[in-house]
Parts: structure tokens; sequence; C-alpha cells
């Protein structure tokens, strides 16, 4: 293993979120074959309470020297192989804050235990067999989950439906490679290979394979969400519109052009997919230098979105500064806000909509009165092309490691469909039929280096 992950010896951590004054409960998880020893040295039960496995019981976390008095807590036990890492494992529930919980995390360390490294506790899970690579994956998702379907896209990947999918095409990978062998070895004792049998089987497993690499762009989407950037000149309603969208007053508006001097940043969720959405100060020429530094701040915002809502004021039409502005990001993957449209007659409504006739994507709002939110979300939906994202296919979601290692497998499947069509030995086909068997493993944690557990791992928080 890497020197990152020790595993040998009793870990501890705190296991929750410590924030001062606001957490109730604060968790200390101990795992390792001293976790039961260490337990015994500083919680005290009163009364005839019996520490058994799976049990909560009431006590005092106490010195083990001074026998001075820590904190009233409760403990619950979990001996091996019925624990998360599938070893003893002991937690103290302690009260919320942070000088209760770190007082027992000192009394643990003093105990014999050592600090746990980011994701020890789930590395001990995948190694001792309790979970697979992908699981682990999915822990590491479901935690950071942004996003009612993230966390259920996450739970599914928990649950194995990944794992299974992925174990499937590997058996079937192997059982090819089997009966290629047998003929290699036993040729005169089997019957011919069935050629055409093989290359219908492998362009099967080729098919489910490239339906799980389709996954990686909605599961990136799913994971780290959209970045949404409205983008336009002073009093357009840019703000308004924020604040429509997140039905809350984000934003300060005021008919005074230039109010918005920063972005303003607010998270919002549109079906299934987990938004960030920056309100942008107006882009304009301007003397005043805290105005100047905001205009940049929005150039940047643009060009570092996934998506630009270019907004324009229906009252106005389409003016010299919009198509200024619209130069700059018509680069951009980029939806057209007509805003203010409660403000204009029809006949100047389909004005300006011959105006800009060459834009594919045009929404008309008037974000003071709340209206055009739901097509605007449904514009954002079709513009990145995820369709109904809570769809049952979206269960599985693959992340770019995987992906990369169904792509590998792919490519080694497809070899050997050309050293089949130019009838080499069977020698040869067993080679790239390995390969491609190696790179499913390496979703699973059958195939795994110690730099890919290395890297998967760190990625965690100190307590899981």
């Amino acid at each position: 293993m890497p020197e990152t992950f020790a595993t040998t010896g009793t870990i501890v951590a705190i296991a929750t979120a410590v924030v001062p004054q606001q957490g109730s409960v604060g968790i200390v998880r101990v795992s390792g074959s001293e976790a039961l020893q260490i337990a015994d040295s500083i919680f005290q039960a009163p009364g005839k309470q019996v520490v058994e496995s799976h049990r909560i019981i009431y006590g005092y976390i106490r010195h083990p020297q001074t026998q001075k008095l820590v904190d009233e807590a409760l403990l619950l036990v979990m001996k091996a192989p019925r624990s998360y890492t599938r070893e003893d494992v002991v937690e103290f529930h302690c009260h919320g804050g942070i000088m209760a919980v770190q007082q027992v995390l000192k009394l643990c360390l003093e105990g014999g235990a050592r600090l746990a490294q980011a994701g020890e506790f789930t590395l001990r899970a995948f190694l001792n067999g309790r979970i697979d690579l992908s699981q682990a994956e999915s822990i590491s998702d479901l935690v950071g989950a942004k996003s009612p379907q993230a966390a259920q896209t996450a739970l599914a990947g928990l649950q194995g439906k990944l794992a299974d999918s992925i174990r499937q095409l590997r058996a079937k990978c192997l059982d090819i490679v089997a009966e290629i062998e047998a003929r290699i070895d036993f040729e005169e004792d089997l019957p011919p290979l069935d050629d055409k049998a093989i290359v219908s089987e492998i362009e099967n497993i080729i098919s489910k394979i490239t339906r799980l690499i389709a996954t990686a762009d909605k599961g990136e989407l799913l994971r780290s969400g959209l970045k949404v950037a409205i983008v336009g000149r002073p009093n357009v309603g840019k703000s308004s519109l924020l604040n429509a969208w997140s039905r809350s007053d984000r934003a300060i508006v005021t008919d005074l052009p230039g109010t918005t001097r920063d972005v303003v940043e607010s998270q919002l969720v549109v079906g299934g997919i987990p938004v960030q959405v920056l309100d942008t100060a107006g882009i304009r020429e301007t003397e005043d230098q805290v105005e100047k530094i905001g205009v940049e701040r929005s150039r940047n915002a643009a060009q570092a979105a996934d998506l630009v809502l270019f907004t324009i004021d229906a009252t106005t039409g389409w003016t010299k500064e919009d198509e200024e502005i619209y130069q700059q990001v018509k680069h951009r993957p980029l939806i057209l806000v007509i805003n203010k449209i409660d403000l204009v007659e029809d006949s100047q409504r389909k004005l300006i909509k011959s105006e800009i006739q060459n834009l594919k994507s045009k929404i008309l709002t008037a974000a003071a009165k709340n209206q055009g939110i739901e097509a605007l979300e449904t514009a954002i939906l079709e513009q990145v092309e995820v369709g109904n994202i809570e769809a049952s296919d979206m269960d599985l979601a693959i992340n770019q490691r995987q992906e990369a290692a169904l792509i590998k497998a792919k490519t080694s499947l497809e070899q050997v469909q050309i050293t089949i069509e130019q009838e080499l030995p069977f020698d040869f086909w067993t080679i790239d039929l390995r390969g491609a068997i190696n790179a499913l493993g390496e979703i699973t944690g059958e195939e795994v280096t110690e730099s890919v557990l290395d890297r998967i791992f760190s990625k965690f928080c100190i307590g899981k």
C-alpha cells in the first residue's frame, strides 16, 4: 500500500462535522484490534448495563488515570465482522461542538490509536471485502451529493448496481477466454470453436459498455453541477431574474444602473441537476473603479460558465451595447433571455424576435412578476441535452475514472474483433480479451494499483 495509507493498527477520527455552537451531536469513531480496549479504558456505564455488539449504552467518558469527567455520552460497539470496516468499531456519541469531541479524540490517541488518514475507514472496508471500489466511490458521491437525484444515483451505486453490471460483463469475457484457451490446450478433444457465436457475444458486450459510457456526461452533471452565468448590460433585470428563479432576495434590485458590483451566487436544482447561478455586474464601460472590477469579473464568469443566460431588456430591444456583449459571449453555450416582456405590446415582441431570429434558444420572461422561469429551466435542460434527468436509467452514472476504464475495455474488445477478422491465431485473441478483463477489473477493484487507491481515497473526508 502507498505510504499515505498505512492500513495497520487502530485508527480514530471525528466522524461528524464540527461547527462551534451548532452541532448537537459529535461522533468519534475508532476501528481496529484495540478499539474495544480503548472504549473499556475511557467509558464508564452506570448501573448494570452490558456492553454488547450493536447496542447503544449510556455513560460517561473519563480520563483513564485521573478519572476526570470529559463528557456524558453514548457508546456504540460494532464487533467484527458486522461493522463498516469489518473490524471492531466503537463510536462515542458526544455532545456537539469542538471541545468535547476533541478531548475524546485525544483520549483515544493516548490510548494507542492513531489519527486516521482521509478515507481510511472506507479503504479498510474495501480491503476487507465489504465493498468494492465502485461502491467506495459511490459513498464519496453520496456524501458530496448536491441534489436528490445525485444522492439517488450514488445510492444505486452503493447498492452495487454498477458493480453487478461490470461483473457480468467481466464474467462473459472470462468465459470467452476460457473457451478459447481450452481449444489451444485441448484442440483435438473439443469441437471446433464457434467463431460467429464469439463475435456475437463480443458485440453484445461492446454494446453494453457503450451504454454505460454514455452515462458519463450525465453523471458528471449530477456530481459537479452546472455553472450558469446571467450576463447583460446594466438594468436589464439580471438580479430580478436571479431573485425570481431562486425565490429569494439574493441580489439587490434598484432602478439605478451598476447596482450589482460583484458576482452574486445562488445554488439551485433544475431537473435533478445542481445549478450554481451567477448574477454578474452589468457589462459596460465605466470610470468607477469598483464597478470596473465587477465588470471584469462578469466577463471572467461568462467565460468560465457552462451556460450563459444572455439577458436583454424587451422595452429597449436589441441595442448596440447588447451587440457588443453578445460578440464577447457568442462562442459560449447560450440562451437569450428577453426580460421585462410584460412591459411591451405584442407588436413590439414580434419586432424584438425578428431582430434576434438567428439565435436558436430564446426565452421570454417577466422576472419582476415571476413569469417565464419554468420555460427557462426547460430551455436549460434542453441546452445541456439531458432531457428527463430523473429517468430510471440515470441510476447508473459513471465517473471519469470508470469511463476511462470502460473506454479501455471497449478498445481492447474492438481489437479482438479485428484479430478475428484477420484470422489470426487464438493466442492473439486472448491478449486483448485479457486487456478488457483487466480494464473492467479496475472499476470494481479486482485489478487495481496503489496509485489508484491513493487518488480515490485521498478525496474522502478524514472520518469516512
